[in-house]
């Protein structure tokens, strides 16, 4: 089947290369940190990122959706030149804008769910719910780590993002898959 909907076509296309950026971004940030225990958690997400990639490619193949080369070279620019940085902008900033790059990535699981909803297809929805949630889990921890540095309300001022998230999905009290569609309306 051909999905005949192109925003969606291209929000699986970017979200495929998208997560070969992030993982190799929590590389970086793995590799940057000292403490052996702090980087557990960063290797953990890196690692569920590299999965929700797999788990699009699956979705992407059901329906003969090629791999964009365009992404995969941005991205993958992009991925790597934050692994990079992250050896030479301290602590606070590469858990700072995980952070904020979980809060985005959160809506983009649950607005394919709306699109496919749009075409009459729900086979996917247990998987995009839970990795809309996944990525939720992920915005939640890099604000815990960041959320008493003294950084926070100058970057929350500046980047829009900290306290105040860019998705409405509330982690601790989560609907259930059936009652989602209210996630990340526009």
């Amino acid at each position: 089947m051909k999905l005949n909907h192109p925003e969606l076509v291209d929000l699986l296309q970017m979200a495929y290369s998208a997560e070969k950026a992030a993982a190799f971004a929590y590389i970086g940030h793995a590799n940057s940190i000292k403490n052996k225990e702090a980087k557990i958690p960063i290797k953990q997400i890196e690692e569920e990122e590299w999965q929700h990639r797999r788990e699009v490619l699956k979705i992407m193949q059901a329906y003969n959706i090629p791999i964009s080369k365009w992404y995969e070279f941005k991205f993958h620019v992009i991925g790597k030149s934050i692994a990079f940085a992250c050896h030479v902008i301290g602590w606070f900033m590469p858990y700072y804008f995980a952070g904020r790059l979980e809060s985005g990535n959160v809506c983009e699981y649950f607005r394919m769910m709306h699109f496919f909803h749009s075409l009459g297809i729900t086979e996917h929805d247990e998987v995009l719910y839970e990795m809309g949630v996944k990525e939720k889990e992920h915005e939640v921890f890099f604000l815990e780590v960041v959320k008493d540095s003294k950084l926070l309300p100058f970057f929350e001022k500046v980047f829009s993002w900290g306290n105040k998230s860019f998705n409405n999905v509330d982690i601790e009290r989560l609907l259930p898959k059936d009652k989602s569609e209210q996630y990340c309306k526009k």
